[in-house]
């Protein structure tokens, strides 16, 4: 009997090494493959075409897949430009497409456009402010954003003429196929140096920008 329970004993002692050990080089190869993907995906996050907001020296990069039509991503838009003015010179954020509404290309097109004109940004900012109106769900009314541009002295001929440009389609097309390799399937969704904000949320947002820094 005594030796049956040594038996017993020695077996459980033996499986529990061997799960100790199999689970500590598991862990081992699965960062050294989590590391070899943040490596060779890299490229995903930001690419030549990106419109780029901060420091280009900046020891953190903030990506973010919006959609202009997103209500979401209209609110959120503040809290990010504050977290850029926090850590001024230490993040830089990097805009990329991620055009799930009805709308969306047809903003995206414009926003492109009016960069033509140097106007990136105050478009952005102004698509989101009349989102409300032109972007509403339930009664879209895209052909509002045309009457937006004034307001900013964009020339609407122009922006008609280049928003036609091969180039932003590929733009386009190449941010969706980024962002569904990264695993996007809503918007906002940020990265913060290559890694992804796992739970959605001002706060969660600015902790890992902290950790970072």
């Amino acid at each position: 009997m005594k030796n049956k329970t040594v038996i017993i004993i020695s077996t459980l002692v033996a499986l529990v090494a061997a799960f100790f050990i199999g689970s500590y080089f598991y862990k081992q190869s699965e960062s050294e493959r989590v590391g070899s993907l943040a490596e060779s995906s890299r490229v995903l996050f930001e690419r030549p075409h990106s419109p780029v907001l901060g420091n280009s020296m900046a020891r953190v990069t903030l990506v973010e897949f919006l959609d202009p039509e997103c209500e979401a991503c209209r609110q959120f838009y503040p809290l990010v430009k504050q977290l850029l003015k926090e850590n001024e010179g230490a993040v830089r954020l990097v805009i990329r497409y991620a055009p799930f509404h009805p709308n969306s290309k047809l903003a995206i097109q414009m926003l492109e456009a009016a960069r033509k004109q140097g106007k990136y940004w105050e478009t952005l900012e102004l698509f989101f402010k009349h989102q409300p109106q032109w972007g509403d769900h339930h009664q879209p009314n895209p052909e509002l954003l045309w009457t937006y541009l004034p307001e900013l002295g964009l020339d609407e001929d122009q922006i008609r003429l280049d928003m036609q440009d091969p180039a932003i389609a590929k733009i386009i097309e190449q941010d969706v196929s980024d962002g569904q390799k990264l695993g996007v399937r809503r918007t906002p969704s940020f990265f913060v140096n290559g890694k992804p904000l796992q739970e959605f949320g001002y706060e969660q947002l600015r902790s890992l920008i902290q950790s970072e820094l």
